[in-house]
């Protein structure tokens, strides 16, 4: 199914906040007006007000009387915007310090074909333990993750530890799961109306989709990751690094590279 058509007013908030993220405008910074707003965006100035009014209310502009629209001095809400997301193992632990978890789900399902197929699970394994999260920075949902954990181990996690500590951390330092690898792929999507209201965004929105396998010794895959990620919020970012050789050079990930042997 297509996803809905995001209301200009909502379009028009995006980009004044991009600007203010971006710092075209700094703090204490008057933004153009509603009628240079209406005018650049082809617009009616009710439009402009309604995103302008949006973003008052999230922090990003205050409005004085008589004199306009300002950007409103808070660095700290701005800089929760600058979610860099390098695709590295490293950014788990970083988002797990900075985030909390304030509503969760576990529960007992049929295993999905998918799952058990990426999990390599036997045809013995027909109930897998479903764990649902929405995670939060400064109060503002901004990611909703999916993860599926075999019954044995999954059977352990508490809905109230959930809560006070990373699922990450629990299964490696409560539970002594010892992670050795994992695969991960990421892709562009929009929120369907489910992910919209887990995320408070509207449906349609765009969302950075990231699916994770993460793998135990013997390379035996052990756990399945969806997260979904609000657009407005994460900047996939990666350092390049020139590889020379005799017959050439190629670019590779910074730190993600291998010499061959």
């Amino acid at each position: 199914m297509a996803p809905d058509i995001l209301p200009r007013y909502y379009q028009i908030k995006e980009i004044i906040k991009k600007w203010i993220v971006e710092k075209e405008f700094d703090s204490g910074d008057k933004i153009p007006s509603e009628n240079e707003l209406a005018a650049k965006f082809n617009v009616s100035r009710l439009t402009v007000r309604q995103a302008i009014s949006q973003l008052t209310q999230e922090g990003f502009l205050r409005t004085r009387r008589g004199a306009g629209t300002f950007v409103a001095d808070d660095e700290e809400l701005i800089n929760s915007y600058k979610i860099e997301f390098s695709g590295f193992m490293d950014d788990l632990f970083y988002l797990a310090s900075r985030s909390t978890t304030k509503s969760a789900e576990i529960d007992r399902i049929k295993t999905p074909k998918r799952i058990k197929s990426k999990l390599q699970l036997s045809d013995a394994d027909n109930k897998i333990i479903q764990i649902k999260r929405v995670r939060y920075i400064r109060d503002r949902s901004f990611a909703y993750t999916i993860n599926y954990i075999p019954i044995d181990i999954g059977k352990k996690i508490k809905k109230a530890a959930l809560l006070q500590k990373p699922l990450l951390q629990i299964l490696e330092q409560d539970l002594g799961v010892q992670f050795t690898e994992a695969f991960q792929t990421m892709g562009a999507s929009f929120a369907d109306q489910e992910l919209a209201e887990k995320l408070n965004i509207p449906s349609g929105s765009p969302i950075l989709s990231v699916e994770r396998t993460m793998y135990i010794k013997k390379q035996v895959p052990f756990e399945l990751v969806q997260s979904f990620y609000r657009g407005d919020l994460y900047r996939y970012v990666t350092r390049l690094k020139p590889v020379r050789r005799k017959r050439g050079s190629f670019w590779v990930q910074q730190g993600d590279y291998r010499r061959p042997k």
